[in-house]
């Protein structure tokens, strides 16, 4: 062969080797630009859900704050209402339940025990002792 038959060749085997190379090192430094534009992409989604969230609380604590003065109003008026049946049936002031009266009837209640009555119970003090008049105990076995 030629000299400059042998340098075209290797001219064209460069050239092929440098785009190869070219394609390779693309390839391999692309693949972090794609994670790059993968995690901007989660990251818009979550900034969006994030700000619908956020709108969302927002709509919530208006809404609450709206039954939540609904609901003073209502106690207001309730009230009102009682002080003006009060006033009307001739208390200057409206009386609240007596819940001792309950309590005062249930006072021969007995506390739970767990024996029935002439027996003695576990929780009794000598429950499982044996009396002076049996047998003396026997060291134990083994």
């Amino acid at each position: 062969m030629e000299q400059g038959n042998i340098n075209w060749i290797l001219a064209i085997a460069c050239l092929l080797a440098g785009v190869g190379i070219g394609a390779l090192g693309y390839h391999l430094l692309n693949g972090g630009a794609r994670n790059a534009q993968k995690l901007r992409q989660r990251l818009a989604e979550r900034d969006r859900e994030l700000s619908e969230l956020r709108t969302g609380l927002g709509e919530h604590f208006d809404r609450a704050n709206g039954l939540l003065d609904a609901l003073l109003a209502n106690g207001q008026n309730l009230q009102q209402e009682m002080q003006d049946s009060a006033a009307q049936l001739g208390s200057s002031q409206p009386r609240k339940p007596d819940f001792r009266q309950a309590d005062e009837t249930s006072d021969d209640v007995n506390a739970p025990r767990d024996y029935a009555d002439g027996n003695r119970g576990t929780l009794s003090e000598d429950f499982g002792l044996k009396s002076d008049n049996d047998t003396p105990a026997q060291p134990p076995r083994y």
